[in-house]
């Protein structure tokens, strides 16, 4: 087999593609290595040349150091050129100084400040260039200075002139405000040079004398002093010339600050920076000048007034619309997020002292108030009466004013305050009760000494009841108005407490009028069922005109108690009368005595009866009863038949069951025709007999005594 070998043809316009790329790649490679023979050359020169530079270094080094001479010339240069500057500043310093002060007096302060600001910076600038030169020359700085000193002088007596329109700035706004700007630009135009100072001192080491003034910071502590002075400047007296003078004091204090602020706020504000914030921080001068005040003011030994006033003050009209919270300082004040003036804990103290004080303070008035009362009692003159015609002296109205004044005052300080006070008050009233009850009875006690002394007993010791009453209606009209409805229950055992004791007093003062009643009655009484009352006596006639009499003058005790006393002297008159019987001053002799005595018994019931009705007419009492005893006992008197007499006692024992034997005995004896073994027989009959007392009925007979046969009586 024969193989055939085939021979690859080349395309002609590829091949020269390929020789055109070739011939590029060697013009680049070219290229490089031309650009790396050049780059050699240059490296070789900068070599040759750095050679050549420190090769001239080396040889220019003493060269330097010969040029001192001209270094120190240069410097002196500086210095006679910032001389010659200066020159005709320097040469004019006493002119200038003289025009400054002039124009300081005449209080054109701007121009002032303009010259003083041209003379420190040509004596700045000459001690600068001194400094520069020679730092250590104390000399040449020192001759400067002394050359300049009357400068210091004029910046002196230019900056007392700012610090008095700082002072009266509140007043200067409103009658000069150009003359305050002025102030605050010359203030700003220092604060600027002390900062350049401030800054260099920082590059060079050198600050001139004086600086920085810090006027700025001065202005702030001039203000600051300045509202101090005002707020304590406010007090105008003292307490031996004045009473009230820390409420005028705190007075003028809030009338002051309001003022103060307002200008602050409206006119003040108007010619400082905005970066000053001066309303915000005269804000905060006043509130530390009025807490320090009010620190020093509570340090003092203050009187109890004087606590409420100033707690008053610091607590409430602070923060009031009449001082911090008044519309025109709002937004700019928020009252309620002031800071107390007063510390918690100051506050506190404050408040136990008063409450100490007022405690001290209410025991003496009580005391002084009841003295005065008492005087009273021995008058001469009938006690004033209310408009309802009632009998009354003027204590609980002295009470409970004292008490009223002292709860409004306290209610202006706090709800809690209020509350222990209103405690405090009812506690000493609860005190002075027992104390009002003792006197009540040492008052009837020398009376009783002496029934013609006081001459007005009767209608004092009337006003004294009825001043129990409105006690009553006081204290509660009192806890209705100051304590809260949750604090009724805490209150309730004390409440409890003074009724009951005004309870006693009225009922102890009732039972002394009727003791004073039954004084004047006893010889009429005395006459009671005996031979001459039976004969025609008229005692209980007179009784009754007696007790009218005395009731006419009762009618001037208020109800509940006119109530109880009518009640009372009601039954007194039945008990007297039924302890006449049971006295056996007579016994009848035969059964027309007995009609005779027991017919008089009705009729004398009866009169009883009307009377006691027409005295408890409008009150509904039940005046029945009480007189129906009379009525059963001259029942039994009057029984013909002896044979019913047991039926008779038995009917009113089982009406009256605290009847007792010898109550029966004794009524036997009167009726004078019981035998002895009569007498035993009934009685023994009754004690054997069921007993069914009506539960309405109140017993009488236990307060009458029986008496027993003596041994004279014996004998006679």
């Amino acid at each position: 087999m024969k193989t055939f070998k085939q021979e690859r043809t080349v395309d002609p316009d590829e091949q020269g593609r390929r020789q055109a790329a070739i011939q590029s790649q060697l013009d680049g490679v070219r290229t490089g290595l031309s650009q790396l023979h050049n780059a050699l050359n240059d490296v070789k020169d900068i070599q040759q040349s750095l050679i050549d530079v420190n090769k001239d270094w080396r040889q220019s080094i003493n060269a330097i150091e010969n040029l001192k001479d001209v270094k120190d010339a240069v410097v002196q240069h500086s210095q006679l050129a910032a001389a010659v500057e200066n020159l005709k500043n320097i040469f004019s310093v006493p002119e200038i100084v003289r025009e400054t002060q002039d124009l300081i007096e005449r209080g054109e302060l701007l121009q002032a400040h303009r010259k003083l600001m041209d003379l420190e910076c040509s004596r700045d600038n000459l001690m600068y260039e001194q400094y520069r030169m020679d730092s250590k020359n104390t000399h040449d700085m020192n001759l400067i200075h002394t050359y300049f000193g009357d400068m210091q002088k004029l910046s002196e007596e230019l900056a007392k002139q700012l610090w008095m329109v700082v002072q009266r700035s509140l007043v200067t706004v409103r009658r000069d405000p150009t003359l305050l700007v002025s102030v605050v630009r010359i203030i700003e135009r220092e604060e600027k040079i002390d900062r350049r100072m401030l800054d260099r001192k920082k590059q060079t080491g050198f600050i001139p004398p004086g600086r920085p003034k810090k006027w700025k910071e001065n202005m702030f502590n001039i203000l600051e002093r300045t509202v101090s002075i005002r707020i304590e400047g406010t007090q105008a007296d003292t307490r031996e010339s004045d009473k009230m003078w820390l409420v005028r004091h705190l007075e003028i204090i809030r009338k002051y600050v309001l003022d103060d602020l307002l200008v602050a706020k409206t006119l003040l504000d108007q010619c400082f920076p905005p970066h000053y914030d001066i309303f915000k921080r005269l804000l905060s001068m006043y509130h530390q000048a009025l807490s320090t005040r009010m620190q020093e003011l509570a340090a003092e030994d203050l009187e109890a007034n004087e606590i409420v006033s100033l707690l008053t003050w610091v607590l409430n009209t602070y923060k009031s619309t009449e001082m911090m919270g008044n519309s025109e300082l709002s937004p700019e004040v928020d009252a309620n997020s002031l800071d107390l003036l007063l510390s918690q804990n100051v506050v506190d103290q404050l408040l136990s002292k008063y409450m100490s004080t007022l405690t001290s303070n209410i025991i003496g008035w009580l005391r002084k108030a009841l003295e005065t009362d008492k005087k009273d009692w021995v008058k001469e003159t009938e006690p004033e009466a209310d408009q309802d015609g009632y009998y009354q002296t003027t204590l609980p109205a002295i009470v409970f004013q004292m008490f009223e004044q002292n709860l409004q005052v306290a209610a202006q300080i706090s709800e809690d305050l209020k509350t222990k006070v209103l405690l405090l008050c009812l506690q000493q009233m609860n005190s002075f009760l027992t104390r009002y009850k003792d006197e009540a009875q040492f008052y009837k006690e020398e009376h009783l000494k002496n029934r013609q002394y006081p001459q007005c007993y009767v209608q004092y010791m009337i006003a004294v009841i009825n001043n129990c009453q409105t006690f009553k209606e006081s204290i509660i009209s009192l806890k209705r108005k100051y304590l809260k409805v949750e604090m009724e229950e805490t209150l309730s055992s004390s409440h409890a407490s003074m009724d009951a004791i005004l309870d006693i007093i009225a009922k102890e003062g009732c039972s002394s009028l009727l003791d004073e009643v039954f004084m004047d009655l006893e010889p009429h009484l005395n006459e009671l069922m005996t031979k001459k009352w039976l004969l025609g006596s008229n005692a209980v006639g007179t009784i009754c005109v007696t007790v009218e009499d005395y009731f006419n003058d009762f009618a001037k005790i208020k109800k509940p108690y006119k109530k109880t006393m009518t009640m009372e002297a009601h039954r007194r008159v039945v008990v007297e009368y039924i302890r006449a019987i049971m006295l056996k001053r007579i016994s009848f002799k035969n059964a027309e005595e007995r009609k005779e005595g027991a017919e008089k018994m009705i009729k004398e019931a009866e009169q009883f009866r009307f009377l006691f009705k027409k005295l408890a007419s409008g009150s509904g009492e039940d005046t029945e009863g009480l007189c129906d005893i009379i009525e059963a006992i001259a029942e039994v008197i009057k029984l013909t038949d002896p044979s019913l007499l047991y039926l008779e006692v038995s009917t009113l024992v089982s009406k009256y069951p605290d009847i007792r034997d010898d109550h029966i005995a004794a009524l036997l004896t009167v009726r004078g025709d019981a035998s002895r073994d009569m007498k035993q027989t009934i009685i023994e009959t009754l004690d054997q007999g069921p007993s069914q007392p009506n539960p309405n009925y109140v017993p009488i007979f236990k307060e009458i005594t029986v008496p027993t046969l003596t041994v004279p009586k014996l004998l006679k």
